[in-house]
């Protein structure tokens, strides 16, 4: 049983090569910029002030290692997409990004969308990337409290459906949905 609840901020790293020296296995949290990675992975630890969060997208800028219960470590990523200034960060991203997902610690993914809202472009190219890698993910669409009935059916067929993945889950870090469900397939891969 992985006591979610014994978490520590371990380091900040620009890349993988700096990531801490104990070797844990890493699961890793990506989605574009303000999707709510920090929010969720405090949801998951229920320590509202372990990640950084901002209202500001573009906030998380380096690979943040956090230590769960001496077993693993969840890796808050730099979100894609746009900042509040316009810029886009997907170039940087990718830099960042492109030798981490070879990281032989890796064991599997914490893809995140907002439920609101169909996949965009960068969502749709990062599923086909971890696709093509042949990396276990979670995916996980977020904000569901803010959805209706007829909404949370819309996103469903259209993450179904359309883009063809079977499985994930609908969250909610304010109302406290889905996370014993990312608790336990976290727990699976790990």
């Amino acid at each position: 049983m992985i006591n979610f609840n014994k978490a520590k901020f371990i380091k900040s790293a620009p890349t993988y090569l700096q990531k801490p020296e104990k070797n844990l296995k890493e699961i890793v949290f990506v989605g574009k910029s303000n999707v709510g990675k920090s929010s969720l992975i405090n949801a998951l630890v229920k320590n509202k002030s372990l990640a950084k969060t901002s209202s500001k997208p573009g906030y998380t800028k380096l690979l943040n290692y956090f230590e769960i219960d001496e077993k693993f470590y969840l890796v808050d990523a730099p979100g894609y997409g746009y900042t509040a200034s316009g810029g886009k960060l997907l170039d940087s991203f990718s830099k960042m990004m492109e030798t981490y997902f070879d990281n032989p610690s890796l064991a599997g993914v914490v893809f995140i969308v907002d439920s609101r809202h169909k996949l965009s472009k960068d969502d749709e190219g990062f599923y086909e990337f971890i696709k093509d890698k042949g990396l276990p993910f979670i995916l996980v669409a977020s904000k569901s409290d803010k959805l209706n009935q007829s909404e949370k059916a819309s996103i469903k067929k259209h993450i179904t459906k359309d883009i063809g993945i079977e499985e994930f889950v609908l969250a909610s870090v304010t109302k406290n949905i889905g996370l014993d469900e990312i608790r336990t397939k976290i727990s699976q891969l790990i």
